[in-house]
């Protein structure tokens, strides 16, 4: 086990295109669980920032920012992450704004980045019964591909939109390429932060898929987003080729060990 030696400082950060009521809903139960919170609504055309306007007057660590355009979650997630190491945060969890995570779950998983600050952490979908059959057997496709580049490095899943970046290396990759913005967003950030030698640690977790009746949204559009991800797969893997030696190193790394560190002042 490894605890840090200097301190860490988390924020949540919650990308939302038209969530709708779910945006209000999510952001609330995640400040049951942490207090630092921003929320990009990423050219929303829905008013549902209106809701989040109105609780960031009684939550000091509630912070919006507002885009005028769509610029996918790959955007979103960029922004937020500058205005957090502005503001001396370290890392950054990613929260879908959809309701398909349990935010019951993030203080275990900044547990787990605190005592592994250097650490990529993943969150490793449980699939209930609700999981749409076509998304749940088409994402192995992606994980395989997403495996092979990293030589099986450890990623469980690399689709999955809860997870826990350090924020230095995550903006150094993404402020230095083409792409990443949109639903190659959670895939190239992934690889590429693996890459660059952030070991990564995967964390299960429910996932909930809420029906359309039940404001349930979605945004990803089978033709057009399959494609961007094949294209996607295929440049990590042309890169990939060059990483070998240094994948093969990666693959003798010892695991992490995700026992607590002692707690520090600046968690939240």
């Amino acid at each position: 086990m490894t605890c840090p030696t200097t301190e860490v400082r988390h924020c949540v950060i919650i990308p939302s295109y038209n969530s709708g009521p779910l945006l209000e809903e999510t952001v609330r139960q995640v400040l049951n669980f942490w207090q630092s919170v921003i929320v990009v609504v990423d050219g929303s055309t829905d008013g549902s920032a209106q809701a989040v306007l109105k609780m960031t007057r009684d939550q000091p660590g509630l912070q919006l920012v507002e885009q005028p355009n769509n610029t996918g979650k790959g955007g979103a997630v960029l922004a937020g992450l500058v205005l957090a190491a502005d503001q001396d945060f370290t890392h950054a969890a990613v929260f879908d704004a959809d309701g398909q995570h349990q935010a019951s779950d993030l203080p275990r998983f900044i547990e787990a980045s605190r005592t592994h600050p250097e650490a990529l952490i993943l969150g490793d979908p449980t699939f209930g019964p609700d999981a749409p059959k076509l998304r749940v057997h088409g994402r192995r496709i992606g994980n395989w591909w997403a495996n092979l580049e990293t030589w099986w490095g450890g990623i469980n899943d690399s689709l999955f939109g809860f997870r826990i970046y350090p924020i230095g290396p995550a903006l150094k990759i993404l402020q230095g390429m083409d792409g990443g913005r949109r639903f190659d967003f959670d895939t190239q950030l992934a690889v590429r932060l693996y890459w660059s030698g952030a070991p990564p640690l995967n964390l299960p977790t429910p996932v909930h898929y809420h029906p359309k009746e039940g404001g349930g949204v979605s945004h990803f559009k089978y033709l057009r987003d399959n494609l961007l991800l094949i294209r996607t797969h295929a440049g990590l893997l042309l890169r990939a080729v060059l990483l070998i030696p240094r994948l093969l190193a990666y693959r003798r790394r010892q695991p992490l060990d995700i026992r607590s560190c002692p707690p520090d002042s600046g968690a939240n």
